[in-house]
């Protein structure tokens, strides 16, 4: 249930506001950022309310939502901004669900 999946971090085009769960400050910096500017950039491109947010078996998944009056958000760039994202940056969501599992779960660390 999405009431108890962990925010990791979001960005609100209505708002203009970023959000990162302190919960994760032990994070590097530089990720930290790159979180931000993907969140950021993300919501000024298709507009509407992106989450990053961890389920309890530790995937991260993108959650979206915007105002039904929203003129500016777009669904269909939404979803494929999200399938590209999840593309390029395949490597950190990897890193950041290994990282949820280790620390926030418990989950012993196996080297595939």
């Amino acid at each position: 249930m999405d009431e108890e999946n962990i925010v990791l971090c979001g960005a609100n085009a209505y708002e203009q506001k970023y959000y990162f769960n302190p919960d994760f400050d032990s994070l590097p910096e530089a990720i930290k950022q790159e979180l931000r500017i993907m969140c950021v950039l993300f919501t000024e491109d298709v507009g509407g309310i992106l989450t990053l947010e961890f389920t309890e078996e530790g995937e991260l998944i993108f959650r979206t939502e915007a105002l039904e009056a929203d003129g500016r958000y777009d669904d269909i760039g939404s979803a494929l901004l999200i399938k590209r994202l999840q593309k390029e940056k395949k490597e950190l969501l990897q890193s950041l669900e290994l990282y949820f599992k280790v620390f926030f779960l418990g989950e012993d660390f196996e080297e595939s």
